[in-house]
């Protein structure tokens, strides 16, 4: 098994309590949500139409500028999935450390995979990833950048499962260029991860060819209801984007960690002893998230408003254990 954020049974299980106990914020998900719609009564009886299927790409291609073709999906973990599946295998490289299922799921498939540290590592590769902004450290890559090593890979898959906050970062209105792939989550920014809807954006063949993996309804018609309103929200988008900016710098205010990166979804801690940390936060009940290849980095997502003062309370105290890397 992959360790991944959002293992509430694992903290569970460790430390008690019961699922109202816990501040969850080992993910990057947003902890305010879209407000979900009533939605109609087929939405939940019904298969979803080609019709019901067109009506949420349109809302996509008009949210994100897409030039290309777009596949809505049960989230962008299953565009990581089949992606890899779609040709021969052959050598792919995964700018890393990154979302350990890019790799997973290339090796599943057959592929040679490579973990590389600079974008000019990726240079010719068969499939190439990389995840603008980063997760785990939230690293921006600049589109052109980007779009200069498209000649150098035979394929560049660019995940953007966080990029929704910096929509000027995006690669979507370029997905109609020969080999590139773009990669969105719906349930990060917009708070609703149990929906599963994401989209892969491409050329028009090979999302093709993508559709056919998927089947014929790789959505659940709750998913398109609320993801053509929401991403039609262009005034719930810009608040949404403010507010997470304010509650970034506010979360880097209080934790007395030293920033190692992070986005406008989670914040990334440098600290004396990251299990340490994590087991310090969750006496507070508040499940943060620390990775196998780094015994220092801590991540944490950013509260909802009726969370924070827990949260800076644990903060606060973490001086009085011992673990505190910047001054009070």
């Amino acid at each position: 098994m992959l360790d991944h954020g959002g293992n509430m049974d694992a903290a569970m299980a460790r430390f008690g309590g019961g699922a109202q106990d816990w501040i969850d914020l080992s993910t990057g998900i947003n902890r305010v949500p879209y407000p979900l719609p009533n939605l109609p009564a087929r939405a939940w009886t019904d298969l979803p139409t080609r019709a019901d299927m067109a009506r949420l790409v349109a809302a996509a291609r008009d949210a994100w500028g897409v030039s290309g073709a777009i596949l809505p999906l049960s989230g962008a973990q299953q565009a990581i999935q089949l992606i890899p599946r779609l040709g021969v295998p052959g050598r792919a490289r995964v700018l890393s450390p990154t979302y350990n299922e890019h790799a997973a799921s290339l090796r599943a498939a057959g592929w040679q995979v490579e973990a590389v540290a600079t974008l000019a590592d990726l240079a010719g590769a068969d499939l190439a990833v990389v995840v603008n902004p980063n997760n785990p450290d939230g690293q921006h890559h600049a589109s052109a950048r980007l779009l200069e090593l498209l000649p150098q890979v035979g394929q560049l898959v660019v995940d953007e499962s966080f990029v929704d906050p910096y929509p000027q970062q995006s690669l979507a209105a370029k997905t109609g260029l020969p080999g590139l792939w773009v990669l969105r989550s719906f349930g990060k920014f917009y708070g609703l991860a149990g929906l599963r809807l994401g989209f892969a954006l491409g050329p028009e063949a090979d999302v093709e060819r993508l559709s056919t993996l998927a089947g014929p309804w790789p959505v659940s018609g709750a998913a398109i209801e609320v993801g053509c309103r929401a991403l039609g929200d262009r005034v719930w988008q810009v608040q949404t984007a403010t507010r997470l900016a304010e509650d970034a710098a506010r979360l880097d205010m209080l934790c007395p960690l030293l920033v190692a990166g992070g986005t406008m979804l989670f914040r990334l801690y440098d600290s004396p002893d990251a299990a340490r940390v994590q087991d310090h936060l969750a006496s507070h009940r508040i499940w943060s998230r620390i990775f196998p290849w780094s015994p220092r980095l801590v991540r944490l997502g950013l509260p909802a408003p009726h969370e924070w003062p827990r949260v800076a309370m644990a903060l606060d105290q973490m001086r009085a254990v011992g673990l505190a890397l910047q001054p009070g």
